[in-house]
C-alpha cells in the first residue's frame, strides 16, 4: 500500500467514521455481476471483511486508526483504487493504481495519472454535486486497457472523540475491463479469420479424398501424390490453429509486463544455433555481430525467443539461396532518458513495398499470399510479434527498399542495472511454431 508520509495527515483528516462510509462504497463497486469466478471469490472476500472493519472503524477514531482500516481495504480491492482530497490530490492509492499506470499519484493531481476528460469530468461533478458518477475509460498508452471508472464523495466525517469535523475526499475506483473487451474482440476475430483461413485447406483435402474415393482409387501414384498434398493441406491447419492459439494467449496477458531479467544475448545466439542447421538447407548464411558485454532486459524468456526465432527464419525464407542475413544489436537512449537496445535482422532479398509496410502486422495480411502459404506462412507470425513487443513495452520497426532488402528490429527497453540478477538459460528446444508472412 502506497502512502506519502507527508500526506497521512491530510488523509487522516478524512476521519475515522469516514471509513464506514468507504467501505459502502467499495461494496457498491462489486454491486454489478462480476464477469470471472475469480472476481466473485475477491467479492466474497471482501464481504466478509466488511463487518469486522466496520466494527473496528466504529471505536478507532485515531488517526492512525482509520489510515489502517483503509489501507487494509485498498489491499483487498483487486482493481485500482485512489482516494483525493477536495483539490484532486491523490492521497491514497493501491499498488494496483501504481500498476495500472505506471506512476505513483500519491501527492500529484489526479489529472498527472489519468489524462482522460471523462473522468476528471466526473471527479469535478462529483465534487459540485455529491452524486456518484460511473464512467467508461479506454487508456491506449502503452498499451489498450479499458476501465469502468466508479467515483463517489466521501462525506465529511462527524467529530470523532471530540475532535474536529473531518475533510471531504473522493473515492475513485477503476474497474479493469480489459480482459473482457478482448475476449469478446478475439472470439469475434477468430470465428471470421479462422472460418475463412480454413475454408481453403479443408475443401482441398475434400476434394482429394473425393478423387481417392473415384478415378484414383487404383491408380498407386495418383494415390501418393494426393496423399502427399493431404498432408501438407493438414500441416498448414495445424500450424494456422498453433498461431492462433498462440496469439489468443499473448493477447490476454498483453497488459501485464514480464518482470523477469533475460540476457538477451545469449538468447539471441541460442536461437542463431538453433536455426543455423535451416539456413544451410536454404543456402543461406547467418552473420551474428553483437558485443561482448551482457545486456539485460525485462522480459519472458520463450517469447523473446519467439520474436527472435520468428524474425530470423522469415529472414532465411526470404534470403534466397546464397543470401547473406545479419544479425546485430546496439543500445541507445529514448528522448524520455531511458536506455533500449535494438535487435535488428537484415536481409538482403526482394524488399517490401512501401504501402505494405504499415499493414504487417495486421493479423492474415500477405503481401503475396501464394509465395507467402508456399513457404509454410499462416499470416499471423508479425501480429504474434508485436503483441509479444508490445507486452514488454518495446515496438517492431520495419525498414524495406524493393530490390535491396528489408531490416526488421525489435526495440526493447533495456533493465535498470539495480534490478539485474543472474538468470538461468536454456536453448530453445523445438522449432518455433509462428511464422513470419512478407
Amino acid at each position: 500500500m502506497l502512502v506519502a508520509a507527508g500526506l497521512m495527515p491530510a488523509w487522516a483528516a478524512v476521519g475515522a467514521a469516514s471509513v464506514l462510509v468507504v467501505l459502502r462504497l467499495v461494496a457498491l463497486r462489486f454491486a454489478r455481476p462480476p464477469d470471472t469466478g475469480t472476481q466473485v471469490g475477491e467479492a466474497d472476500a471482501l464481504a466478509e471483511r466488511h463487518s469486522t472493519l466496520a466494527q473496528l472503524a466504529a471505536t478507532a477514531g485515531g488517526r492512525e486508526e482509520a489510515s489502517q482500516l483503509l489501507s487494509a481495504v485498498a489491499a483487498t480491492l483487486p482493481d485500482p483504487f485512489m482516494v483525493l482530497d477536495a483539490h484532486g490530490i491523490v492521497i491514497l492509492c493501491n499498488e494496483h493504481a501504481v500498476s495500472a499506470f505506471e506512476v505513483d499519484p500519491t501527492g500529484q493531481h489526479i489529472s498527472a495519472a489519468i489524462r482522460a476528460p471523462a473522468i476528471l469530468e466526473a471527479v469535478e461533478q462529483v465534487s459540485e454535486t455529491g452524486e456518484a458518477q460511473r464512467v467508461d475509460y479506454e487508456r491506449r498508452v502503452p498499451v489498450e486497457r479499458r476501465f469502468e471508472a466508479f467515483v463517489a464523495a466521501i462525506p465529511k466525517a462527524p467529530p470523532a472523540r471530540g475532535g474536529t469535523l473531518g475533510s471531504p475526499a473522493l473515492l475513485l475506483l477503476l474497474r479493469d475491463l480489459t480482459r473482457q473487451h478482448q475476449v469478446e474482440r478475439m472470439r469475434a476475430d477468430f470465428v471470421a479469420n479462422a472460418s475463412h483461413e480454413l475454408r481453403t485447406p479443408l475443401a482441398s483435402v475434400l476434394g482429394f479424398i473425393e478423387t481417392l474415393q473415384g478415378a484414383a482409387r487404383d491408380d498407386a501414384k495418383a494415390r501418393a501424390q494426393f496423399l502427399e498434398l493431404m498432408r501438407a493441406q493438414a500441416e498448414r491447419m495445424s500450424r494456422l490453429i498453433d498461431d492462433l492459439l498462440s496469439l489468443s494467449r499473448i493477447e490476454l496477458n498483453v497488459h501485464l509486463r514480464p518482470t523477469d531479467t533475460v540476457d538477451l544475448g545469449k538468447a539471441v545466439r541460442h536461437v542463431v544455433e538453433f536455426l543455423e542447421p535451416l539456413a544451410r538447407e536454404r543456402g543461406a548464411t547467418l552473420e551474428l555481430s553483437l558485443s561482448d558485454g551482457e545486456v539485460f532486459v525485462k522480459g519472458d524468456r520463450d517469447e523473446l525467443v519467439q520474436v527472435f526465432q520468428n524474425l530470423i527464419e522469415n529472414a532465411i525464407k526470404y534470403a534466397g539461396s546464397g543470401g547473406r542475413i545479419e544479425i546485430f544489436a546496439e543500445t541507445s537512449g529514448t528522448a524520455r532518458g531511458e536506455s533500449t537496445v535494438s535487435l535488428s535482422v537484415r536481409d538482403h532479398g526482394p524488399g517490401i513495398p512501401a504501402e505494405h509496410i504499415p499493414r504487417l502486422t495486421e493479423r492474415f495480411y500477405r503481401v503475396n499470399v501464394q509465395d507467402s502459404r508456399s513457404k509454410g506462412g499462416t499470416g499471423l507470425g508479425l501480429a504474434i510479434v508485436k503483441h509479444i513487443l508490445n507486452r514488454h513495452r518495446g515496438k517492431l520497426v520495419v525498414k524495406s527498399e524493393v530490390g535491396v532488402g528489408s531490416v526488421f528490429t525489435a526495440r526493447l527497453p533495456l533493465a535498470a542495472p539495480d534490478s539485474v540478477a543472474q538468470p538461468e538459460h536454456k536453448a530453445p528446444n523445438n522449432r518455433p511454431k509462428a511464422k513470419i508472412n512478407q
